[in-house]
């Protein structure tokens, strides 16, 4: 079927993308959720998304030479329950206002490509707007063995660096490195503390700088390490993309 793939920048939706066409998909554009473009923060304290790395989604559309949709979200989780109901000014509408934009303008697409792994809390209100808008989700990372994931996205090609870290164990240093550099350390610190070796706790996000649908590759020319909460033990710092470009691979 034809798709439409949910894209925070981050490895597990460039992940899912590449098991989409795998199992038979086609992807004919993508979708981003973002900061109100009047905001200083590339980092919204959303329930739902993925901000942190916005400002380099455009060069995602390049390297897939796909169309991008953007909706603007300020955030507000009004419902907060595992369960989720239709709720005015609930950052949840904020997909369904984007949806429902690729449906109009692409009435064949039929599913959605979710990069989600482990939060129901996520996955039941994306499911809520599929319902809704008639669409398919397709989510082929969901309740997967983390650790093997990770390893299985460094194998098949997921060149991601951490832009956000958040976690005890995590610091300035790991701002920037790959997947595959950070793996064993990540392995360990799932054995010493518990940390959810995909960041699914939130222990860090990340951005795709190629992947096998690229066709081409993102190259981060400047960056801005930003303090987000100086915290002693696991500070939370994230990486502003100031200026970005492709290349050819």
């Amino acid at each position: 079927m034809q798709v439409v793939a949910l894209v925070s920048g981050g490895k597990d939706s460039s992940y899912n993308m590449v098991k989409c066409v795998e199992n038979g998909h086609e992807i004919v554009a993508l979708a981003h959720i973002h900061p109100p473009l009047d905001s200083e923060k590339d980092e919204l304290d959303s329930y739902m998304y993925q901000t942190v790395g916005s400002s380099g989604i455009k060069t995602i559309a390049e390297c897939m030479e796909l169309p991008l949709y953007l909706q603007e979200t300020k955030g507000a989780a009004i419902t907060q329950t595992l369960e989720y109901e239709q709720t005015a000014d609930d950052e949840t509408e904020d997909l369904f206002t984007l949806l429902a934009e690729v449906k109009k303008n692409h009435p064949e697409v039929l599913g959605v490509s979710v990069g989600a792994i482990f939060s129901r809390y996520q996955s039941n209100r994306v499911q809520h707007v599929c319902d809704r808008l008639g669409l398919t989700m397709l989510a082929y990372l969901w309740q997967r063995d983390q650790a093997e994931l990770l390893h299985e996205m460094v194998e098949n090609g997921i060149n991601a660096i951490l832009i956000k870290v958040a976690s005890l164990g995590l610091d300035r240093c790991d701002l920037g490195m790959t997947l595959a550099q950070m793996e064993p350390k990540l392995l360990a610190l799932e054995k010493k503390y518990g940390v959810h070796v995909c960041g699914e706790g939130g222990e860090y996000e990340s951005f795709t700088l190629d992947c096998p649908l690229y066709k081409r590759r993102i190259v981060l020319d400047e960056v801005d390490v930003v303090m987000h909460s100086d915290d002693a033990f696991s500070p939370v710092l994230y990486l502003s993309i100031k200026k970005a470009h492709t290349e050819p691979k």
